[in-house]
């Protein structure tokens, strides 16, 4: 009698999984994917039921539908998931009790950031305790069409083939019509997408913090702040195109963020960045986006990858050692980026490798070298990653570890690093790899 009881258990839980809201599914409706390269894949409409462009990429994330989709990052793409099935647990609200030390939202951004998704399987009943509506329903609210129904895993052995490729998600009645010629297609890359997610005007969150750090906004992801902030760091997060320079001898350190698009949409940010670091000796670190930035600033190129890496299982190999990163370790991180710095021999002077992928040898970290005199450091990949392997989240306590020394030395005139040992400026010895 128990044991039936058992094997009938899941089944109970099951029949307790919330129904979609009424009329957020359109599966009627159908709806195609277009691809500039000449493919048409058909599947039924979910979501808002309306036809969008954008850029088809791919991610490998198994979990986190949620943070990917409000990642600022994903701006005008068109998102593939691999995971078969989509939208089990639901969206959870997302908007927090907004006060000096709280970013205001739960997942990366207030809404969805991406212009489509695209799934084999949407969930039509979704079961989380902390899920308030279907992922139909969410996307129907911020105007995000959705496709299900089609062959997610054909579609990135396209992608993986012929790399990142421009896309049409026609609903309705536009599926009917002919696909669009190739001059058609609208890429999202030749707009300053950073311009539409970066914040307008500065704000400061958490006041009272012991160490002040100015943030500049290419589309930060949220848990970005919140993990400075839970190291006790006052920030002011400033437009991604501000001048740093007219202030920043108000600041302890710089943190420069995510964002989405071409970095060389953003070369008046390099351009300020790069008279930075020629006379300014505080911390700088750079995520993503900012990463790149501190590349272009350093004397770096910036190339467009044919597939990019977005998912959250990437492996890096460590080439120096700093603070919590030891050299020769691999960390498996999280990743979200069409372009990288162009690895090069020589190095800009002052400069080294950090970061190397260990699936295609694409540049993911770079740092000042201890012969420079310089504080700084970017990766590629994402340390904070909500939802994702948190290998490197020490380094956002290493930064403010590091900023908070800075600005005690500069206070006492004592070199602190000495004592309390929070971060290694030394450079190890080179590690050689292999081609």
């Amino acid at each position: 009698m128990l044991t039936r009881y058992l094997i009938r258990l899941p089944q109970t839980c099951r029949g307790l999984a919330t129904h979609a809201s009424a009329g957020s599914l359109s599966a009627a409706i159908p709806a195609a994917l277009h691809l500039k390269t000449g493919q048409t894949f058909t599947g039924k409409s979910f979501g808002a039921p309306r036809s969008v462009w954008g850029e088809t990429v791919f991610s490998t994330s198994i979990t986190s539908y949620t943070e990917s989709m409000t990642d600022p990052s994903y701006r005008g793409q068109i998102l593939v998931f691999t995971t078969p099935l989509i939208g089990n647990y639901g969206v959870p609200l997302n908007t927090t009790p907004k006060d000096s030390r709280d970013v205001g939202v739960v997942l990366e951004s207030k809404g969805i950031q991406c212009s489509a998704i695209i799934v084999t399987d949407v969930a039509e009943k979704y079961s989380h305790h902390s899920a308030v509506e279907s992922l139909a329903s969410w996307c129907n609210r911020y105007g995000v069409p959705g496709i299900t129904g089609v062959d997610t895993r054909a579609i990135t052995r396209l992608l993986r083939d012929q790399g990142t490729t421009l896309g049409r998600v026609a609903v309705g009645p536009d599926v009917s019509s002919p696909a669009p010629d190739a001059n058609e297609y609208w890429d999202p890359t030749t707009e300053n997408l950073v311009d539409q997610v970066s914040t307008k005007v500065p704000y400061v969150i958490n006041p009272n913090g012991d160490v002040k750090i100015a943030v500049l906004d290419f589309g930060a992801k949220a848990n970005i702040l919140r993990s400075l902030i839970r190291r006790n760091a006052c920030i002011t997060v400033l437009p991604w195109n501000f001048n740093f320079n007219e202030v920043r001898d108000e600041f302890d350190g710089l943190f420069l963020t995510n964002g989405p698009g071409d970095p060389q949409q953003c070369m008046e940010a390099a351009r300020n960045l790069r008279s930075t670091l020629a006379e300014w000796n505080r911390p700088v670190f750079g995520i993503c986006m900012g990463h790149q930035i501190i590349g272009i600033a350093a004397g770096l190129d910036a190339y467009r990858m044919t597939f990019g890496n977005r998912g959250h299982n990437q492996p890096v190999l460590a080439l120096a050692s700093s603070g919590s990163i030891k050299a020769g370790r691999v960390y498996v991180t999280s990743q979200n980026h069409q372009y990288a710095l162009k690895l090069q021999d020589p190095f800009p002077a002052g400069w080294e490798p950090f970061f190397i992928n260990c699936n295609d040898s694409s540049v993911e970290g770079i740092k000042s070298t201890a012969e420079s005199g310089k504080k700084v450091w970017g990766v590629q990949f994402h340390p904070e990653s909500a939802g994702g392997p948190l290998d490197t989240i020490e380094m956002f306590t290493d930064f403010v570890a590091e900023c908070r020394a800075d600005m005690l030395e500069r206070s006492t005139g004592i070199d602190l690093q000495s004592h309390v040992g929070m971060v290694t400026r030394e450079s190890p010895r080179p590690i050689a790899v292999a081609a």
